[in-house]
């Protein structure tokens, strides 16, 4: 238990329309230290056994070095920058033996017992911060369609139905290119903060201002089961795997 506060937890992950699951997701608390959790999203790519073995060497890597992680002697940052770098490196290796190149993103969040929290992430895989419903900030893609947003050459909204929307720039595996390392800090934590990462089948179908307004309405619990089942309606049948995860920082209750 986080001071001032207590966490709420949820995951949510189904394969959508597709005939197979490559996404994974993660949520744990640290085995000796109450208050520390890692959450990971990864959405693997590669064919039925290049993406699948993608997305799980990065939860294998992540719970790996999570339970060695040691909070207040560690640094958040290094552990997750260690994460990408060795789970991009063994992925990588993997090839030989998929069926296709494997490739993964990585959206992952480290939360201290001390209030602060730290994020990674490299793709399309995103990670939103929201208050009280609204939203703080949330990572920006590494993808083709995020560059032409960038240069103002498009909107959100046409990024949203753009035909190469699934061109990624950066992610895990890519032999041509490094990973990109692109990190977050929040130095303190509040009741009312909401967490979540989440794959492109979730997120293409809603709006920060949903999201945000569910999630502040809702235990995670139930949010992420709302969520889930409109990104199937509204994917009319056509819809990608889909993985999310959501901690809700809440106040504790007043005997506590």
């Amino acid at each position: 238990m986080t001071r001032g506060f207590r966490l709420a937890a949820a995951t949510g992950l189904h394969k959508g329309d597709r005939p197979y699951q490559q996404d994974q997701v993660l949520v744990v608390t640290h085995p000796r230290v109450p208050g520390c959790v890692l959450a990971v999203v990864a959405d693997g790519m590669g064919g039925r056994s290049g993406g699948r073995k993608a997305s799980d060497q990065v939860l294998l890597t992540a719970r790996q070095l999570f339970s060695r992680y040691k909070p207040g002697r560690d640094e958040p940052v290094g552990m997750l920058r260690q994460l990408l770098e060795e789970a991009h490196t063994v992925i990588k290796l993997t090839a030989v033996s998929s069926e296709q190149e494997p490739h993964s993103t990585l959206a992952a969040f480290l939360m201290n017992p001390e209030g602060d929290c730290a994020w990674i992430h490299a793709g399309d895989s995103r990670i939103y911060h929201f208050h009280d419903g609204r939203l703080v900030k949330r990572t920006k893609d590494h993808s083709y369609v995020q560059v032409l947003v960038d240069r103002g050459e498009i909107d959100e909204d046409e990024a949203s139905v753009h035909p190469q929307g699934n061109i990624l720039l950066g992610c895990l595996g890519m032999k041509s290119t490094p990973p990109p390392v692109d990190v977050h800090l929040i130095p303190r934590l509040k009741a009312g903060d909401v967490l979540m990462a989440c794959s492109d089948g979730l997120w293409h179908y809603f709006s920060p201002i949903e999201m945000g307004e569910l999630l502040a309405e809702k235990p995670p619990r139930e949010a992420v089961e709302l969520l889930v089942a409109e990104a199937r309606r509204r994917a009319h049948g056509g819809g990608d795997n889909i993985s999310i995860v959501v901690v809700k920082l809440e106040d504790l209750p007043k005997d506590e």
